[in-house]
């Protein structure tokens, strides 16, 4: 029987496959990931809780409802009291350093929406939202036939209509309109807007955040950041795990290219001890100097994930190369 020749349409069905196998592979990239949003999860409570307590300080409850009250008696006029997710949190700095005193109060935004910002300091940046809110919710938005990893796969490239589509998709999916960070138009209630809800507190006036300055002590500031930070955190860990991914990706497409026949991506798939046969694919629908074996091509794109070793690790692969060659 006469060999299948390798086209285009195989070379994208191994590749996929390829993918849906990395991306449920249990793996150190992948648990660092997972091991980071279940970092968030048991840090949030704690900070809104530190942080109903903060505002409650500036805003006591008894004058909540006393505003309120008014409110009822004289209208518009005195509806001074609004829910909110974002808050500006400050403390006296007991040792400026500025001659002007510039740095004796510091300050930062922290915002608990899905959306807020996870950059240090006060730079309000949406994209560092979006990234952690697609990251939280792949799952979610993997079931809907998106692609939450949009950014990761993008990360150092200019802006782009691929991009942008992929943004908008995610964006609407997840309920997210702008401003408030979840889309109050919408019939349907939205996953952002499910996730702020649990995180509004009581603020009396009509400032924005920014102008409202809420003052709490160096230690309460120093969990707030911790709490950022495990967020941001989240973005960077994914990141991680999706650059090995597409590196394997990239090593797979360049092999695959190499490949003449279907039986040689069959074999890769075997190495990498993933089970598919000619058959399975074919039912389912410029080489270079160097040609990929399967068996070399199968470990260097295993040898892409994993990547942290440990000391033991790294002493026992010096011996083994030392006995290797020789060289005791």
């Amino acid at each position: 029987m006469s060999k299948i020749r390798m086209n285009t349409e195989f070379r994208n069905k191994i590749l996929n496959r390829y993918v849906e196998s990395a991306e449920t592979e249990t793996t150190q990239e992948q648990q660092a990931y997972l091991g980071a949003r279940e970092k968030v999860n048991e840090l949030y409570p704690q900070a809104f809780r530190l942080a109903t307590s903060v505002v409650e300080r500036s805003y006591p409850s008894e004058d909540v409802a006393t505003c309120r009250t008014l409110k009822q008696k004289y209208g518009d006029p005195l509806d001074v009291v609004a829910k909110d997710k974002c808050f500006y949190f400050s403390y006296a700095n007991e040792n400026p350093s500025d001659e002007d005193g510039d740095d004796k109060q510091i300050s930062e935004h922290f915002d608990f929406g899905l959306y807020g910002d996870c950059d240090n300091g006060n730079s309000y940046s949406n994209d560092t939202g979006k990234r952690f809110a697609y990251a939280y919710y792949r799952e979610e938005l993997k079931a809907k036939d998106l692609n939450p990893d949009i950014y990761a796969q993008q990360n150092g490239k200019d802006e782009n209509p691929h991009k942008t589509k992929h943004i908008d998709l995610n964006d609407k999916a997840l309920g997210y309109s702008g401003y408030n960070h979840h889309n109050s138009n919408d019939n349907n209630v939205g996953i952002a807007k499910d996730f702020d809800s649990q995180w509004n507190l009581d603020i009396i006036g009509t400032s924005h955040c920014r102008s409202r300055t809420i003052a709490c002590t160096q230690e309460e500031f120093m969990f707030f950041k911790i709490w950022k930070q495990a967020k941001a955190n989240v973005i960077t860990c994914h990141q991680t795990w999706i650059d090995s991914i597409e590196k394997q990706k990239s090593a797979m497409k360049t092999g695959l290219k190499a490949y003449r026949y279907l039986s040689e991506g069959v074999e890769l798939m075997k190495e990498l001890d993933i089970n598919i046969d000619e058959a399975e694919l074919v039912r389912c629908n410029s080489t270079g100097l160097t040609i990929y074996n399967p068996q070399n091509l199968a470990s260097m794109i295993k040898g892409m994930k994993n990547t942290t070793i440990t000391r033991e690790q790294k002493i026992a692969l010096r011996t083994k190369y030392e006995r290797d060659n020789n060289l005791n």
